[in-house]
């Protein structure tokens, strides 16, 4: 990184950050009350809020949300007449799933081959340091040239909605002229990125019944029906032979136009086995970040280890579907639902009902905010030029700002590279993403401010 005050000020502070994420990471803050305590989410929501009020951050509140949650707000004036930016990061987390699995306890995080390793390092409680050491190296250097809105939201991972609503409710608090979504990242380590579009979700539980309780299967199986496998084929019938996403009436054919994605390198971010074949038809592109893409996310039937000899008379699960930028995602929930009661087999009783639900997003990439933050990342990593790709994830809260804001330019940066692993164990970190990131984000509200 070439040499400059910015860029020589983050530096200087990485080792703060450090504790800091450190701290931050140390709180279990998964918004699921019923796996976690309410109060280590409160214990986050806390931390960032004295956070902003030691960078003088004023009105800084804890908003209490519709879904039960708590989303930290903060506004630091700038200049007189200046441009509003709304920064955007959340500090919920996703579970740490196989604690044992884990090289080392997923909330202390821990350095480890030059990154940093910890539930959320990456997604996305590193973003909220991303924010603070940007705003940190400008304050530093002459100021801070535009005035921001802060907001840390608390049930992003959750998918309740809870930030949406209340924005609804209260569309004067994040307007802004452009908003920053930390919450995204670079497409490999080192190769500057912003995401100009996401794929929507759809989440739904499907219950099949058949029996008024268990039966021996003896006595009954091979004519009483069976719940787990009347599950199972509905399920199944939600893919193609070749593994590609098939829900009656919803298109899969869309192409990606944009930065390819080699399949050998997808398979190394991946992490698949030797031998097992990729899933779906096109390119990779195509099948992550412009096509649907269906996931059973869990099934409740009896485990392994003490199963009985048992027709089971009840069975559900967890799916989630991911719509591409020009679906509505209420349309593809009526289509999955369809797909599910007409696809149950031998008369089943078949409910399904939504768990949440989030609209796709695209970016409009010739705005001047895209060109202010292109300029600040080819200094931030030298030699490189700023790519724009897709993302599969859904982060439903820019579709409700753009829809309350249309004039505001909406940027998604972040530091969930391939790498990071988030949302598997062993998440982590580059402290060096971290660190350029920062740089970027400080160098673009400077541009931002002066153009």
């Amino acid at each position: 990184m070439s040499s400059n005050p910015v860029a020589e000020t983050v530096s200087s502070l990485m080792p703060r950050a450090k504790e800091e994420l450190t701290a931050l990471v140390a709180f279990k803050s998964v918004a699921d009350f019923g796996q976690f305590p309410r109060s280590e989410s409160v214990g986050a929501a806390n931390w960032i809020a004295s956070a902003l009020r030691a960078e003088g951050f004023q009105d800084v509140d804890l908003l209490d949300t519709p879904d039960g949650t708590q989303s930290v707000y903060g506004y630091l004036p700038g200049p007189e007449g200046a441009k509003t930016v709304l920064l955007y990061a959340h500090y919920d987390v996703q579970p740490p799933l196989d604690e044992a699995a884990w090289a080392t306890p997923p909330f202390e995080l821990t350095e480890r081959d030059g990154r940093w390793y910890g539930r959320g390092a990456a997604d996305c409680k590193g973003g909220v340091l991303m924010h603070l050491l940007a705003l940190r190296a400008l304050k530093a250097d002459g100021g801070v040239p535009v005035h921001v809105k802060f907001i840390a939201e608390g049930s992003e991972e959750q998918g309740t909605g809870g930030l949406e609503r209340y924005a609804e409710q209260h569309p004067e608090l994040l307007a802004a002229d452009t908003i920053v979504i930390g919450d995204a990242g670079n497409f490999r380590v080192g190769l500057p990125t912003v995401t100009s579009t996401l794929r929507g979700m759809t989440l739904v539980r499907v219950k099949v019944d058949t029996l008024e309780g268990n039966l021996h299967s003896g006595q009954f199986g091979g004519a009483a029906p069976d719940a787990l496998a009347a599950l199972i084929r509905v399920l199944d019938s939600l893919r193609a032979e070749d593994g590609s996403t098939t829900v009656d009436g919803l298109a899969s054919d869309s192409a990606w136009e944009g930065l390819a994605y080699d399949e050998e390198q997808f398979r190394r971010d991946a992490r698949v086995l030797d031998g097992v074949e990729l899933i779906g038809s096109g390119s990779v592109a195509d099948r992550i970040w412009a096509r649907p893409a269906v996931t059973v996310l869990g099934i409740d039937c009896p485990p392994v280890v003490g199963a009985t000899p048992s027709v089971q008379a009840s069975a559900r699960a967890l799916v989630s579907l991911r719509v591409p930028p020009g679906v509505d995602a209420g349309e593809a929930t009526k289509l999955l639902q369809a797909h599910l009661e007409a696809r149950t087999p031998w008369g089943a009783r078949v409910a399904v009902e939504q768990i949440g639900q989030g609209q796709a997003f695209r970016a409009d990439t010739t705005s001047p905010a895209y060109q202010a933050m292109a300029d600040a990342m080819a200094v931030a990593y030298p030699g490189e030029e700023m790519q724009y790709a897709g993302q599969g994830g859904s982060i439903p809260l820019c579709n409700t700002l753009a829809a309350l804001y249309p004039r505001a330019e909406i940027l998604l940066i972040g530091l969930s590279e391939p790498e990071a692993q988030i949302h598997a164990v062993n998440e982590s970190v580059s402290p060096e993403e971290l660190e350029r990131l920062s740089v970027a984000e400080a160098l673009f509200l400077r541009n931002y401010a002066a153009g």
